[in-house]
């Protein structure tokens, strides 16, 4: 329990860095930059920089604390077993006794991705069955819905329910650094070479104010050039439809791995993630569509990277002899987003069949 406690703790150090280094970087623009410029040469230059300078760090804040404090979603109850099912399934020794009770369980769940060996993915911590695309963290000890990655420096895992805060909290805080480097540039080369003038002499005779400055420069670009690199990769990933963990292990559909399986074309996928009214897409408030646990797929995927499609007869050949998937209705967010396109609807064994649009 004590060991417990302190890796909790140990756990909000990332958080705490971030956290100061945002207060300090606060102090040092407003207090030492745009306070003192502003009894200088140019007031209303130092005003626009604070009202600027205050939007982008407070969207940078709230998108930051969304993606903190949001708990990650978890599969619903309809996903755990019974008392009856997990009773016997702790009785059998034999996996394929426990397939047999999992393939019961999940006939009438939306599940259409299975493991690699063809087999039902079951969490043996959390004794559930987990639903697509759903994976157990083993930092938060809990199947996370739409898992992307445990991050330390939010304390929390990315998934699901907090997926687009973390994306505008990488682009916050990229337009934050960014702002912040571009308009201490000029007092950066000034304070280099010693060429400030001496009619803003609060910065020309502060060397505190000149350390604040300059260390503001070199950390605002470093955090820049740092941050740009990781959302320019996720914003590839949400075109893709794919999350951090599908990059490294493709799901297995019934015809076999898939890394588009998900893939709905680049509008769909951002929709699916940002929501379908465009006016809160740059709001750190939830808005992505569906539930979690269930994905529209499909078969026909169009996408560049997919060099050849399965044909219907060859579809049809790979899945007859696996275990059957579920049919479950889809969704009112799914039917807008598959629309008119292909679909690929899922059937017993007894009616396996292709439906192109």
């Amino acid at each position: 329990h004590v060991l417990k406690c302190c890796q909790r703790v140990l756990a909000w150090v990332p958080v705490a860095f971030i956290a100061l280094v945002v207060a300090w970087s606060y102090y040092a623009y407003v207090v030492e930059l745009c306070v003192c410029e502003s009894m200088g040469r140019v007031a209303s230059a130092g005003f626009v920089y604070l009202v600027v300078f205050h939007l982008s760090f407070f969207m940078f804040v709230w998108s930051y604390w969304k993606t903190i404090f949001t708990s990650p979603a978890s599969p619903s109850n309809e996903f755990c077993l019974s008392k009856a099912d997990k009773e016997q399934y702790e009785k059998e020794e034999r996996p394929e006794s426990q397939q047999e009770i999992l393939r019961r369980a999940a006939k009438d769940l939306p599940i259409y991705t299975t493991t690699a060996s063809r087999a039902i993915r079951y969490c043996d911590r959390c004794q559930l069955i987990k639903p697509d695309r759903c994976h157990h963290c083993s930092a938060c000890d809990i199947c996370v819905l739409k898992m992307d990655h445990h991050c330390p420096w939010v304390n929390n895992c990315v998934g699901f329910s907090n997926y687009k805060f973390f994306l505008l909290f990488l682009m916050y805080s990229l337009l934050y650094c960014l702002f912040v480097a571009a308009t201490v540039l000029q007092y950066f080369i000034k304070f280099w070479t010693n060429e400030l003038p001496d009619t803003i002499p609060q910065f020309h005779n502060s060397t505190n104010a000149k350390f604040h400055v300059l260390f503001l420069f070199f950390v605002a670009a470093m955090f820049f050039i740092s941050i740009l690199s990781l959302f320019s990769y996720h914003c590839w990933l949400v075109g893709k439809n794919r999350s951090t963990i599908e990059t490294f292990r493709a799901p297995t559909f019934r015809n076999g791995p898939d890394k588009n399986g998900f893939s709905l074309g680049c509008s769909k996928n951002l929709r699916e993630v940002f929501g379908d009214e465009k006016k809160y897409w740059l709001l750190p408030i939830f808005t992505s569509l569906g539930d979690g646990c269930n994905f529209p797929t499909r078969l026909v995927i169009m996408d560049p990277e997919q060099v050849t499609v399965p044909s219907q007869n060859e579809a049809a050949k790979s899945s007859g002899s696996n275990q059957s998937f579920p049919t479950r209705p889809l969704s009112e967010s799914q039917n807008r987003l598959l629309a008119s396109d292909c679909q690929w609807v899922e059937s017993g064994p007894e009616e396996e069949s292709v439906k192109t649009g």
